[in-house]
């Protein structure tokens, strides 16, 4: 069995005797077999005082890589499907109607926000719209007779005047339908009388967005006098050969580390802002001034915030309080894709208290969760550390996340400050529809994957290699410098269905 490393730099074939090359350095990037099979025993020669160190692992659970060759990633999403719109109602009466009309009960709507908050005037409704107009006076059936860009003019089916509502976004506008008379098409009245305002097409809304790419590095550098305290592996390939390879124990914690920096960048991440200081950095990078594009990447906690949801729900308070915390999130989702499967990533504190809401409810959830993540296999799911239950219509997968626990984490942060701390994520499982810019196409993809930059000649993923005079001399440095480098982001796909947990 031919072994690699990222970058087809490093050899890893066993050698025949125990040589200090960097032919024959064990790469635990790529040399996952041996490193599974003979690495305990190596590393259990040290005291891990603090446990295992590491908290990768949360974007293997959940998502997924592929490849990008541009500078950055942009995806669209399709807004909502149905119209609604917030705002208030201008007049009740036909005093100041935009076309001749006169009745009484005629109201004008004003919108001024979209369901979702989004303040602008533009609106889809058009005439012969059937809509419910809501408010403080009550729920009313309508027709729209007439609109503009920025006004509708509705005339309730009951004939009740709809009174002046100047509130703002106090009145909510939805529509359920149409209705035209007979001979009425798009453009025309009965007996083809031309409309001003007439009908026209309503285009799918999209929503464009967008990540830029980060570059992380770190190295290790060992002097060519200390490698031979180097350990030694034998080891024997799948096709018979047999030989010894070397690893260095600080080489793999400076590894460890970097993965979970990898790990972590994608969820803290921040994209830098217009004339921030990080966005005109110039940083010297030894004589040499650096250039100021950096431009920082959005993590996935940003993203939540920005285009998600954020709860401070699930307190631990008492059973019965988690409880009315935890339905809120439902109907959140509710009003929201209503995606079915959910992972949920905890810390200590917030696991205990919905284990506890669980408990109170008589073993609530222990029947019919289908575990769809997990190939319909509640084992597997209990293997890979999670526990799922069901509430109405959503199935639920648990699992406490270290990064949020761990003292030299963001455990630390969020016990120094506890108004802040971040307690958890809801992730949506599956794939949700986008359009992709570059391709042209629509595409399914997780609704939360990792995009590397890569190419026919570059694989920038996860590379290393190795520089100095050990081995295979590359330079006159009396040294072993090994290199990891990745360039990467985090797409966070349909956020809306992403719940933080502050």
């Amino acid at each position: 069995m031919a072994i690699s490393n990222p970058g087809g730099l490093l050899n890893s074939v066993p050698a025949t005797s125990q040589q200090t090359l960097a032919t024959n350095y064990l790469d635990f990037n790529t040399d996952m077999g041996w490193a599974q099979q003979y690495l305990p025993d190596l590393m259990e020669k040290e005291a891990e005082v603090f446990g295992p160190r590491t908290i990768s692992g949360f974007l293997s659970q959940v998502g997924a890589e592929e490849a990008m060759q541009a500078d950055q990633v942009i995806w669209s999403e399709q807004g909502r499907l149905h119209l609604s719109y917030k705002g208030s109602i201008h007049t009740d009466n036909g005093a100041t109607l935009i076309t001749g009309g006169g009745s009484a009960t005629v109201a004008q709507f004003t919108p001024t926000h979209s369901i979702d908050g989004v303040a602008g005037t533009a609106h889809g409704i058009r005439v012969n719209d059937t809509v419910i107009v809501s408010n403080a006076q009550g729920i009313f059936k309508c027709l729209v007779s007439v609109v503009t860009a920025t006004l509708i003019d509705v005339e309730p089916y009951d004939g009740t005047v709809i009174a002046t509502d100047a509130t703002a976004q106090g009145t909510t506008v939805l529509v359920y339908g149409s209705e035209f008379g007979k001979g009425d098409s798009y453009a025309t009245s009965a007996g083809g009388t031309a409309r001003t305002d007439s009908r026209g097409a309503n285009e799918p809304g999209f929503k464009t967005f967008s990540n830029k790419p980060i570059i992380m590095k770190d190295y290790y550098e060992v002097s060519g006098s200390d490698t031979a305290r180097v350990g030694w592996v034998e080891v024997a390939a799948e096709d018979g050969q047999a030989g010894y390879m070397w690893y260095l124990k600080a080489e793999a914690d400076t590894r460890a580390r970097f993965n979970d920096h990898l790990e972590m960048a994608m969820l803290e991440g921040e994209l830098n802002e217009a004339a921030s200081q990080a966005d005109g950095a110039d940083i010297l990078l030894g004589s040499v001034a650096g250039g100021a594009d950096r431009v920082g990447t959005e993590g996935l906690f940003a993203a939540i915030e920005s285009r998600g949801n954020v709860t401070s729900g699930i307190t631990g308070v008492n059973a019965a309080t988690d409880l009315a915390e935890f339905d809120a999130i439902l109907a959140e989702f509710d009003s929201q894709g209503a995606i079915e499967e959910n992972m949920m990533f905890v810390n200590r504190a917030t696991s205990l208290a919905m284990d506890d809401m669980l408990a109170s409810m008589n073993s609530y959830g222990a029947g019919g969760t289908s575990y769809g993540v997990f190939d319909n296999s509640e084992d597997m799911a209990l293997n890979l550390g999670f526990s799922g239950f069901r509430r109405g219509s959503y199935d639920f997968y648990k699992s406490d996340m270290r990064y949020l626990n761990d003292k030299a984490t963001r455990g630390g942060i969020n016990a120094a400050n506890a108004a802040n701390a971040i307690r958890g994520v809801i992730v949506p499982a599956g794939t949700s529809t986008v359009y992709d810019q570059q391709l042209g196409k629509n595409l399914k993809r997780p609704f939360l994957h990792v995009r590397y930059r890569a190419s026919q000649t570059d694989n920038r993923k996860m590379k290393t290699w190795v520089t100095g005079s050990v081995g295979a001399a590359t330079s006159a440095l009396d040294a072993m410098q090994i290199h990891m480098l990745s360039e990467r982001c985090l797409i966070t796909q349909g956020a809306n269905n992403f719940m933080l947990m502050k």
